[in-house]
């Protein structure tokens, strides 16, 4: 086998879909001739040292492809980006896109056991949200032999996928990856969208509105062949690419480099087509503790997160016989990696996609948005909400946001923060932190002027300890002394 090599690829082109899908200033479009350098140096390793027949990769920053590169050969010629690769559990992050896209449109909801809407399945009781968050204490895989390397056809029924224990765990207290909960979550796709197969459903209401017509569950040229790298030898041999039936929710899908572009810039924005942004923030939420005990890794709904260098990295690593995939996201510097491969081990994709996104915010740090007014008309009654609040004596800020959205941060010491949502009975709505979900209103005297805040119990005053205010247990009557 010839290995060709490939520098970059042509200029990329733009890849956001919907609102907020703006590109940078033309002058910050395009990466440095160091940075391209960095990054190509750093697929190259990753291809040589993994002992790949080939690697591509991309970088995503502001809604679109800003890098791609290759590295190897796929029959004999560099691999460009329209060449299709197996992106194994990157599947399940589409999965869960449907998921949520049917509980957006009030079809279900993530707390319902999933026996109400599939009958048949032997864990009736597990959640849609502890199925998409691995939460569910199910089998990691579906009875039977080796499901990634044999036909679908050994399982033709959802009762086939389960042996006598298809609860291992008990359910919502530890994350446990389970293939087979995302089977039962495409069976639930087609049962909710009558009976019209997962992956049409995909097609129709996914990769179509986003462009991505190269996503598909079977292989279409020009497509990479899976190969396994001889551990001891640089010989190859063939892997076998079967269609997994009833397991193709959890990783059949196959994709390219530009589709896999196309789906980083959704993750990251939302396209209102498909699924929101504040849907696919939810998405981003972790559901359980990790197993390590430590915060360095943990899963959402439908993606997996990753905290690296002090960021929050989102997305899926994936891996079937003959393919290892990978894309991260930075939610918060609007930049993303992906790197697909055609081997069954060796490479260290989800690093390597990681470390794509690192290059680009260590050689070319994000140029942040440029600073504007709100949006008015001004609301003078909001307005006089904002400025120094405490909470017994320490002093914390309220800050006026988007959409009569408002931010409490503490001014000193350590502290809790959060924003908040404005909600038309006039109240706000925890988003993040302490305070999520908890309710902040404001409470005003009989003269109607503002007294306090209350927010889920806690009273914030104008003063620390403000004696005119309702502050639990009361103020000492003779005051602050020296």
């Amino acid at each position: 086998m010839t290995i060709a090599q490939s520098t970059e690829f042509p200029r990329p082109e733009p890849v956001g879909h919907g609102p907020g899908a703006v590109g940078t200033p033309d002058e910050f479009a395009e990466l440095l001739p160091q940075t391209r350098r960095a990054l190509l140096h750093r697929l190259a390793v990753g291809q040589a040292e993994g002992r790949a027949p080939s690697m591509t990769g991309a970088v995503v920053r502001d809604g679109r492809a800003v890098w791609t590169g290759a590295w190897g050969a796929v029959a004999g010629e560099a691999p460009h980006g329209d060449v299709q690769y197996r992106i194994g559990s990157l599947t399940k992050t589409f999965v869960a896109v449907l998921v949520l896209r049917l509980r957006d449109e009030g079809l279900l909801r993530l707390e319902d056991p999933v026996g109400r809407h599939l009958e048949g399945t032997p864990v009736p009781d597990a959640t849609i949200a502890q199925l998409l968050s691995h939460s569910a204490g199910l089998a990691a895989e579906p009875r039977g032999p080796w499901w990634e390397r044999t036909a679908g056809e050994l399982r033709p029924e959802p009762a086939d996928l389960f042996d006598e224990r298809p609860q291992l765990l008990p359910a919502g207290r530890r994350h446990h990856y389970s293939n087979v909960g995302y089977a039962l979550l495409g069976a639930l796709v087609e049962r909710l969208w009558d009976g019209v197969p997962w992956g049409e459903v995909l097609r129709r209401e996914v990769l179509e509105p986003l462009g991505m017509d190269r996503t598909t569950l079977r292989p279409e040229k020009p497509y990479a062949s899976g190969w396994a790298v001889h551990p001891w030898a640089d010989a190859l041999l063939p892997e076998p690419a079967e269609d997994t039936g009833l397991m193709g929710p959890a990783g059949q899908l196959w994709s390219t480099l530009q589709d896999l572009c196309r789906w980083a810039a959704f993750l990251l924005r939302g396209d209102a087509r498909v699924l929101g942004a504040a849907s696919l923030a939810e998405m981003r939420t972790p559901a359980v503790p990790p197993e390590s005990g430590t915060w360095d890794a943990g899963y959402g709904m439908g993606v997996q997160l990753l905290r690296r260098d002090g960021r929050l990295l989102v997305g899926h690593q994936g891996s079937m016989p003959g393919f290892l995939a990978a894309l991260w996201a930075d939610a918060e510097e609007d930049v993303a990696g992906v790197v697909l491969t055609n081997c069954t081990s060796g490479p260290a994709a989800g690093a390597l996609a990681a470390d794509l996104t690192g290059i680009v915010l260590a050689h070319e740090p994000r140029i942040p948005e440029p600073w504007r007014p709100l949006p008015g008309p001004l609301d003078p009654e909001l307005l006089a909400l904002t400025g120094p609040w405490y909470w017994g004596a320490s002093p914390h800020a309220l800050r006026l946001r988007a959409e009569r959205g408002l931010e409490l941060t503490p001014l000193s010491g350590a502290g809790r923060s959060s924003r908040f949502r404005a909600e038309e009975d006039g109240t706000w709505t925890g988003l993040d932190g302490y305070y999520a979900g908890e309710t902040l209103r404001v409470r005003r005297d009989r003269d109607g002027a503002v007294s306090h805040l209350d927010l889920g119990t806690f009273v914030f005053t104008r003063g620390p300890y403000e004696p005119s205010a309702p502050v639990p247990g009361g103020v000492d009557p003779e005051g602050w002394r020296v």
